[in-house]
């Protein structure tokens, strides 16, 4: 195989991890509005709550950029409020040349498989503080209404 042979295999596999790391994406944005992940999650108790899809779109987002996907996959992981999954995956985009191996998915994997983490209860009702007890959270026009 000859080096401009082997650039546009190179160059076809970047793209279409590209395109499908942007669908794949846009369909686990959506899923994530309907998590709420702990504040105090640690990294495998965030995975477990995260959908496959999630993992696999920043798996092929890494694949596709490589280390110059580290700001984007930053991005997306703060503005989904998703900090313990943000950290790790951004160093792990850091690394150059891991962009091959999968290692969000395979977290992922070992997080459902092993048993890692805390389980995801979809039924935890988020809270805020007020005086010295804890009351459900709803929206700003609850709060308003409440005050």
């Amino acid at each position: 195989m000859d080096l401009r042979t082997f650039l546009e295999v190179v160059g076809v596999v970047i793209v279409v991890a590209l395109v499908a790391a942007a669908i794949v994406l846009a369909v686990a944005i959506r899923k994530l509005r309907r998590i709420r992940v702990p504040p105090d999650a640690d990294f495998f108790t965030t995975v477990r709550a995260v959908p496959l899809s999630l993992v696999v779109g920043l798996d092929l987002l890494d694949l596709g950029l490589d280390f110059l996907s580290t700001p984007i996959v930053w991005f997306i992981l703060d503005r989904t409020n998703l900090k313990a999954l943000r950290n790790t995956a951004t160093v792990e985009a850091l690394l150059p040349f891991t962009g091959p191996i999968p290692t969000l998915t395979l977290a992922w994997i070992a997080a459902r498989t092993l048993g890692l983490g805390r389980p995801y209860d979809p039924n935890v009702i988020e809270t805020e503080r007020v005086g010295d007890s804890y009351i459900p959270r709803t929206g700003r026009a609850g709060r308003a209404g409440r005050r």
